[in-house]
């Protein structure tokens, strides 16, 4: 690499943040290449306690020592984009016409893309003024923490909900990195901002959040969501009618209350995908799925945890009016989990046509685990049930 000085590096970065605006970017911040230490015990204690979600990078080394990445780190830059907070104009869920929700993080164009296109453009910037380079992006699925690299870059503080809080854009953030060879001076660490502040983890619908900034992954409403097993029924009646996600540790954030930041149409939400009918869920191909959420990033599961946590909406909404269309999912559905799922939804919903509809399909169904669902749909508590 060409020899340049300090004043150069400085200089390169106040560029860099000045730039941020015209490149789709809100904020930026810079950290060394060093290895992260302390994130490492933390990660360790994370897996002996069972608390990881599995969909991590499994390498703790390549999760914390950005060397092994690139040899020849020096700095990583860290970026953040600002995401709404709001749904305007939201259509109205009513009996008939429930709706799911999908959290504000699956609004819009699928993150992944939004931030991997600013990260080539800033890639192209600094190119342009330093030829030789190297530079390495990630988003989300890299192997490097987003919110460990956006912490020690300044970007903000890591809340007791474990999100990134800036002071000027709250948690609403997406955040990404690029690890370079360019000796650019680190920003520093902000404060803690949450002071004696527990709201997130007294809002928590689980208990996920274990203590300050400790998130059990296998309880997060979040991380359930995304599975595509069955789910326990506790967590069931928790999830209410999320159908990807939840913010709810996040709205309840002092910080976050009045940030509603819009500046960025391509990551605003169409309200009929990020609040949809549930019922038409229910039958909807992959061709129709890929077509109505294939854009956001909600859909990189796929159609079954979707159309399972329609199914769970609908048990909690305890929707007579569905009871058909749930019927024709637990006697015709291939999958044992859509099977299992419709099951517990015409029991929570407890009417005397669901009844009719469980005792029907136990006759016929010869998977064990359907079956099971089944008999604990029709032993609930008639308290559990629509009287209807």
């Amino acid at each position: 690499m060409a020899q340049r000085d300090t004043a150069f590096w400085i200089q390169l970065k106040e560029e860099m943040i000045d730039a941020a605006s015209s490149l789709g970017i809100d904020k930026i911040g810079v950290t060394s290449a060093d290895p992260f230490a302390e994130l490492k015990e933390r990660l360790i204690r994370h897996r002996e306690l069972g608390h990881e979600s599995g969909f991590e990078e499994p390498d703790l080394d390549l999760r914390t020592e950005p060397s092994l990445l690139m040899p020849e780190a020096r700095s990583i830059i860290s970026i953040a984009v600002a995401y709404p907070s709001k749904l305007k104009n939201a259509p109205v869920s009513e009996p008939g016409r429930r709706r799911g929700i999908l959290s504000r993080s699956a609004w819009g164009e699928d993150y992944h893309q939004a931030l991997r296109r600013r990260l080539t453009k800033l890639t192209e910037w600094i190119a342009d003024r330093v030829p030789e380079a190297k530079l390495m992006s990630m988003v989300d699925t890299g192997a490097l923490s987003d919110r460990a690299v956006a912490e020690r870059a300044g970007i903000g503080w890591s809340g007791k909900n474990c999100s990134v809080i800036t002071p000027e854009l709250g948690s609403w953030v997406y955040l990404g990195e690029m690890i370079t060879n360019l000796p650019i001076p680190p920003d520093k660490a902000l404060l803690d901002g949450c002071g004696d502040c527990t709201l997130c983890i007294d809002a928590c619908p689980t208990g996920a959040l274990v203590g300050p900034g400790q998130l059990n992954s296998q309880r997060c409403i979040s991380f359930i969501t995304q599975t595509k097993g069955i789910v326990e029924d506790e967590m069931m009646v928790k999830i209410g009618n999320r159908l990807y996600g939840c913010d709810t540790c996040q709205i309840v954030c002092p910080v976050n209350r009045k940030i509603d930041l819009r500046h960025h149409e391509e990551l605003l939400p169409d309200p009929e995908v990020a609040k949809p009918l549930l019922r038409p869920l229910l039958t909807m191909g992959n061709r129709e799925f890929r077509e109505k959420f294939g854009a956001g990033s909600a859909s990189w599961r796929g159609r079954k945890p979707i159309q399972r946590n329609a199914l769970i909406a609908l048990g909690n909404f305890r929707d007579v009016e569905s009871v058909p269309d749930v019927d024709v999912v637990l006697r015709e559905d291939p999958r044992p989990v859509l099977r299992a799922t419709a099951a517990w939804a015409l029991g929570r919903i407890g009417s005397m046509e669901a009844m009719e509809c469980l005792q029907a399909a136990q006759s016929k169904e010869q998977d064990t685990e359907v079956l099971l669902a089944i008999e604990r749909a029709l032993s609930a508590p008639k308290s559990d049930r629509t009287r209807k």
